[in-house]
């Protein structure tokens, strides 16, 4: 198609953004520049907020942002801003906290209306073409003859935004106990699905992080009955057309209950949290179901995610072409009977009682998403034949309906790069070598934290947020920080490698200089070298992802430990008491806080291995899941305070220590088990 337009987005980099460049309003990026603009003009500004996996960003930009008539409107009267929110979580959370305030609601696309200095006055998330114009017509009508109006809705706004994030240091002593925790999973259970896994409502999210910790819990206090229904939930979305039974990996989530239908855009963060959690999960049960899940995962983010220099792109979207060249939601992923009978011909039967091509797989316009019910065991009975039989023919139906697939026309591809989000998928694949023990994984671990260090870690010891074509230059927020840490953290316990430890710590201090609330004790999302935001919100509830600030306490929680550190020790404690008066409420938006007071409810343990053979112990320590310890090991002399002066050149042993107390040293890892059982 031949562009008539091209504003000014044609010189970023965001794919979002770059989609945006030929509409023919005339967008513009935040930055200086533009703010500066908006003043000298005295125009309104108007931000509107999306993301390239975004199905409902691409139906208004083609209803409203490609009609030359809308663009007249907004060309006339408004600063037209279009934000990337997955590049500028910042401004993303400015407005969105906004918008909920106005109409208690939010998602995106977000447009939101603010007066020249940034200051939101009006707010919405998809708005069908004609409301969109006349609620534009009216706003700038509304400036023009009665601005003071307006000033006067910000200035109320403004507090009341300044007031949404704000933590108070708590003062009461720091009491974390068990029965706080199993009251708050009593509130929790009663929105169980214990039929079809996940919270009883539809859509249907993932939430990793959620079932991380139930199932962390579930087994730390030997609670069967949850030890079930996360083991449900588990199934149930292995099972589901949420997981791409075909070629593997995540979709966002499902808009049913029984997980079937997804919205099928597919994010990095949520694929690399998967991997963690099916991979621990498969520590506890040896279910080869989970196993599956993992390869298949890692599979799909090797084959479509990963650039050559090792670091991972952000998303696929959830449209692409049908044959006749219309975009539709999933028409890349979705199936119909004729095909299906011609591709599998003697198979159909078979595979359609597997994948449910009946009306249990049923979606809309003859297509089929496909869908597991019953688990092999079932299926091999019903058709008498066996194990090894049945394993053969699924590997010979998704590679057949893999070469036909991809003859499709494919989902876009967002292939910016995120330090957070990549650090997400970093720790996913360490945590499945830490299970699994294959070597591919830890050299994508590897080659990605080498991305990391090489290309997003600067000079100054700070990290930026974005890297694509070579150029990286959006400063990190608190999210950068908080998973990096967190994922060097874990490839240090893998690996040993202390490279990974000490860039921990140093990035740990980097966000003490400079996101560090000193009267709340808390983080700050942004930098104190950013250019300011309307406010500078704190981000502590757990969502998809776990809050930055949930993160970076648990990180401080191990490195203190590490360096026997009190000023994070200190800081971790005050983080989660601050945040205990609301967790218990609504436990699901704490998850990860819940996970951290775990460590204080029970014994953390310290695990020391010392001596030339300590990383083949560690590989052998891992194979039992204990998740209230950490590792630290050297395979000769070293001055770290866990370590010092425990090397012995004719033995590798193993230190188990509790609260600054160590048991004698064993040398077998079974032994290590048993004292880290007790």
């Amino acid at each position: 198609m031949e562009h008539k337009y091209t504003n000014d987005l044609i010189h970023e980099t965001s794919p979002y953004l770059l989609q945006h460049a030929h509409n023919p309003v005339n967008w513009y990026a935040w930055n200086k520049n533009t703010l500066a603009k908006a003043k000298a003009e005295n125009k309104l500004l108007l931000i509107s907020v999306g993301y390239s996996a975004c199905h409902w960003c691409h139906v208004m930009e083609h209803e409203s942002f490609e009609d030359s008539l809308v663009a007249q409107v907004m060309n006339k009267n408004f600063i037209n801003i279009k934000v990337d929110r997955e590049e500028r979580p910042d401004v993303d959370q400015v407005y969105m906290n906004a918008v909920q305030l106005m109409t208690g609601r939010g998602g995106w696309p977000l447009n939101a209306i603010a007066l020249p200095d940034g200051r939101p006055i009006w707010g919405e998330t998809y708005v069908p073409k004609k409301q969109w114009i006349s609620a534009l017509e009216q706003l700038s009508k509304l400036y023009i003859e009665k601005p003071e109006k307006l000033y006067e809705y910000a200035d109320k706004l403004e507090q009341g935004l300044k007031t949404l994030d704000i933590v108070t240091l708590n003062t009461d002593a720091p009491v974390f106990e068990t029965d706080y925790i199993n009251n708050a999973i009593k509130t929790w259970s009663a929105q169980f699905d214990n039929n079809l896994g996940g919270m009883n409502r539809a859509p249907k999210f993932m939430m990793p992080n959620n079932y991380h910790f139930l199932l962390r819990y579930a087994y730390q206090t030997n609670d069967n009955k949850l030890q079930d229904y996360v083991n449900l939930t588990l199934k149930k979305m292995a099972y589901g057309g949420v997981f791409d039974q075909i070629g593997g990996g995540f979709s966002r989530y499902s808009v049913d209950t029984k997980w079937h239908v997804p919205h099928f855009e597919k994010m990095l963060y949520d694929n690399g949290q998967l991997v963690s959690l099916y991979s621990d999960a498969y520590l506890i049960t040896k279910n080869d179901l989970y196993k599956d899940i993992v390869t298949e995962t890692l599979e799909y983010i090797k084959r479509e995610m990963t650039t050559k220099n090792g670091a991972f792109y952000s998303s696929l979207d959830a449209d692409s072409n049908t044959p006749e060249g219309e975009l539709e939601e999933g028409a890349f992923y979705v199936w119909q009977k004729d095909a299906l009978k011609t591709i599998l011909q003697n198979d159909y039967e078979l595979f359609s009682d597997y994948y449910n091509i009946n009306s249990y797989g049923f979606w809309e316009h003859d297509n089929y998403v496909l869908i597991r019910k019953d688990d092999d065991e079932k299926i091999i009975k019903k058709h008498n034949i066996t194990e090894t039989l049945l394993a053969e023919k699924k590997k010979q139906w998704k590679q057949a309906l893999m070469t036909i697939r991809d003859k499709r026309s494919k989902p876009r591809l967002d292939d910016k790069t995120l330090t957070s989000w990549n650090a997400i998928m970093l720790k996913g694949y360490i945590d499945a070598y830490r299970v699994f023990d294959d070597p591919s994984y830890l050299a994508s671990a590897e080659k990605n934290a080498d991305f990391i260090i090489n290309n997003q870690l600067r000079e100054d010891g700070g990290l930026n947020h974005t890297y694509k074509n070579g150029k990286s230059n959006i400063n990190g927020y608190l999210e950068d920080y908080a998973t990096t840490i967190d994922a060097f953290l874990t490839l240090y316990e893998n690996t040993l490698n202390e490279t990974w430890l000490t860039t921990a710590r140093d990035l740990a201090n980097y966000t003490f200089d400079h996101f560090f609330d000193d009267a709340s004790k808390m983080f700050y999302f942004t930098s104190n070298e950013d250019e300011s935001l309307v406010s500078r919100s704190i981000e502590y509830r757990d969502n998809v992802i776990p809050a930055s600030n949930s993160i970076m306490a648990k990180n401080l929680f191990k490195l203190s430990h590490y360096f026997d550190n009190a000023h994070y020790s200190k800081t971790a404690i005050s983080m989660l008491n601050n945040v205990k008066p609301e967790m218990q409420e609504y436990p699901s938006g704490y998850s990860n806080w819940f996970d951290l007071m775990l460590n204080y409810t029970n014994p953390y343990y310290e695990v020391a291995i010392v001596g030339e053979n300590a990383k083949h112990k560690i590989t052998e320590l891992n194979k039992t899941y204990i998740p209230n310890k950490l590792i630290a090991g050297s395979t000769s002399e070293n001055n770290l305070p866990l370590l010092e002066s425990r090397y012995n050149p004719n033995n590798t042993l193993i230190y188990v220590c509790v609260n600054k107390a160590c048991k004698l040293p064993v040398s077998e890892v079974d032994k290590a088990i048993k004292l880290l059982k007790k």
